[in-house]
């Protein structure tokens, strides 16, 4: 975690390819490219889709919960998280 209050939490994600998370939540998020990655993201239903994220480039994500498998490139990404 880099920063948290009220309304929003900032946390600083690294990854290599083949690192997978387990089932976890996220608020509404907003994800900064600071590397190039691939991922793919695994959905409570068993659904997935796969994003892609380069420097600079920005995503926006309603609340969920998913799994992630890096499946290309890696390095750091911000993730802000809207409370």
């Amino acid at each position: 975690m880099v920063f948290e209050n009220d309304r929003v939490r900032i946390l600083e994600f690294n990854a290599s390819v083949g690192d997978v998370t387990a089932m976890h939540s996220h608020p509404d998020i907003v994800a900064v490219g600071i590397d190039s990655m691939k991922v793919k993201f695994t959905l409570e239903n068993g659904e997935s889709m796969d994003a892609e994220l380069s420097l600079g480039d920005a995503m926006f994500m309603d609340g969920h919960s998913h799994a992630t498998e890096i499946t290309g490139g890696g390095g750091k990404a911000i993730l802000i998280e809207l409370k």
